[in-house]
């Protein structure tokens, strides 16, 4: 298992190496080592794959399919950046183990040409995570990645480019934002306060994945916007605990309003339109524009932006914005 995911990961190194000028004769007649050179604009993908462990190039078949071949979904170089990673030390900022989790959330088995990448259509990830493509408007998207690129052939696979990083974490929920809270994704916590606020609303049971429960959209606060809100409604929000100062019922309503039925990616919601969460006080979205949307809450002054748009949970999808949603 361990030389499987080693040699999954060195695909992705290679993968970040592609695009380059070689013919397509040339591509299809290589592995994908033998086809392999630098290409500036997927250093990221290589730095992370480094990162993630991996040493040297794949330049085999895939041993766990029939064709020999793998798929991988590579992110450019602009992709990181949305996330803040722009150099290869900004990449220390991620946990190893959720950083090889999400390379190998981009990779399948077999090969999936672009032919297939058909609206509504699924495909497996390495992860275990299964992904879903979208169409808007005749732009197709991988979750919330919109496809830039299709069919990079090489002997072994198949690569796609992509515009976002695919995140997904394998949990629910309430377990995805209490992996952040105890730093298992980030080096540093985030979405503490969330966390407190939702335990302190007794939300947590709705909020988790169990036999028939349905999908959600949730806007998910980061810790500064809670601290923010604090400074608004002039109760100090210095720590997560102080998340009880709040009446409960204000907790609850507030949380509310960030859920939304049904799990959503960006390019599913629907722009310059109002959608309705779980507390019945009208979400305004704004423009959809470079993949994601802005969002604000009845009695909001302004708008909150997406910091970490598109996080696939087992129930649902989660998108990380700037500022808490008031009803």
């Amino acid at each position: 298992m361990k030389n499987l995911l080693q040699s999954t990961l060195q695909l992705l190194v290679v993968s970040s190496l592609l695009l380059t000028g070689c013919s397509t004769d040339q591509d299809a007649d290589a592995s994908i080592a033998g086809i392999a050179v630098a290409n500036d604009d997927f250093q990221l993908l290589e730095d992370a794959a480094v990162r993630g462990g991996v040493a040297g190039v794949l330049s085999n078949k895939n041993p766990n399919d029939a064709s020999g071949n793998y798929t991988v979904f590579a992110p450019n170089n602009a992709a990181f950046a949305r996330l803040g990673f722009r150099s290869a030390p900004d990449l220390t900022g991620l946990q190893t183990s959720f950083l090889t989790n999400t390379l190998l959330y981009h990779v399948a088995n077999g090969n999936l040409p672009g032919s297939s990448l058909t609206a509504n259509s699924t495909s497996a990830s390495a992860l275990g995570v299964t992904r879903r493509i979208i169409d808007r408007a005749g732009v197709r998207y991988v979750n919330g990645s919109r496809i830039l690129a299709t069919d990079v052939p090489a002997a072994n696979g198949t690569v796609h480019v992509v515009d976002k990083v695919l995140l997904a974490t394998g949990l629910d929920i309430v377990q995805s934002a209490i992996a952040l809270k105890d730093a298992q994704v980030f080096t540093k916590p985030e979405l503490s306060f969330l966390v407190e606020a939702v335990l302190y609303a007794d939300l947590a049971g709705a909020l988790s994945a169990s036999p028939g429960s349905p999908q959600l959209t949730v806007f998910a606060p980061t810790d500064q916007a809670f601290r923010e809100l604090g400074t608004l409604l002039g109760v100090p929000l210095n720590v997560p605990a102080d998340i009880r100062r709040l009446p409960k019922a204000t907790v609850t309503a507030v949380l509310l309003n960030h859920v939304v039925p049904g799990g959503k990616f960006t390019p599913e919601l629907p722009e310059n339109s109002t959608i309705t969460p779980l507390s019945g006080s009208p979400i305004t979205l704004g423009a959809f524009t470079d993949g994601v949307l802005t969002v604000k809450g009845k009695s909001n002054t302004a708008a909150a932006s997406m910091v970490i748009p598109d996080v696939q949970c087992t129930n649902g999808t989660v998108h990380v914005i700037s500022r808490v949603l008031l009803p």
